[in-house]
């Protein structure tokens, strides 16, 4: 798989930087794919120190981004972003496989 099947903007890499250095020992963040939420399916993020044997690394100015190949079927073609607005500010996964996603913006079904 290439870097293509999911991307990561320049706003999102600069909040993920960020975020690992205020961490002692992760390294990444693990974004997958769960069961569940209002729509079927969750987005999941997480901190993780060493990526998994069947993982995509995406690396973006330094920021480091790990999908498993399972969530990288639901995931491909999107691309995770940061977005900050007046009521608050939390990383978006522009994902265009999704068929619909509830009011939150965590799940979304296909």
């Amino acid at each position: 798989m290439t870097e293509a099947a999911f991307a990561v903007s320049e706003s999102a890499a600069k909040r993920i930087r960020f975020l690992m250095s205020k961490e002692e020992k992760a390294t990444h963040l693990r974004i997958a794919v769960l069961g569940g939420g209002c729509s079927g399916f969750q987005y999941s993020f997480t901190f993780d120190e060493v990526p998994g044997s069947d993982d995509l690394v995406i690396e973006r100015d330094g920021a480091r981004v790990l999908v498993d190949q399972t969530s990288l079927e639901l995931l491909r073609g999107s691309e995770l972003d940061y977005v900050q607005e007046m009521v608050g500010s939390a990383f978006q996964v522009k994902n265009p496989n999704a068929s619909s996603s509830c009011g939150c913006g965590n799940s979304f079904s296909v």
